[in-house]
């Protein structure tokens, strides 16, 4: 299973659910998604918890079950089929979202990335 993958559907289905906060396992790559969702107000706050092994994430939800804040989540690269484009191939998000890729300057969102004039690898496209 793709733990990027499997991250983006627990906080869509805990916002589904009417939940505050989700967990899932700590990676470094998923706490800079978080960070990308929350700087682009999907995600309330992301902070990670726990020690050593135990490490987990810990994200707060915005909205609720009527208006969540990540309704939908499209997976553009996976593990058979990895999308580059540069600064200037970058979309805008079909449904009204943004698309999350990684650079070299970390995750970021598209608009941050047309911005720093970077282009990377794309993730997904969430609304």
């Amino acid at each position: 299973m793709d733990p990027i993958s499997d991250m983006f559907i627990r906080i869509k289905n805990a916002q589904n659910a009417g939940h505050d906060t989700v967990q899932f396992p700590y990676s470094r790559m998923k706490h800079e998604i978080a960070r990308a969702l929350e700087r682009t107000g999907f995600v309330g706050h992301a902070e990670r918890k726990g020690k050593r092994v135990k490490k987990f994430l810990e994200v707060a939800l915005i909205g609720g079950k009527e208006k969540p804040g990540l309704a939908g989540v499209k997976l553009i690269s996976t593990s058979g089929r990895r999308i580059y484009v540069s600064y200037k191939d970058v979309r805008s998000a079909l449904h009204g979202g943004a698309v999350f890729l990684t650079t070299s300057k970390g995750i970021l969102s598209g608009n941050e990335a047309r911005r720093d004039k970077v282009g990377g690898q794309l993730i997904a496209e969430v609304w």
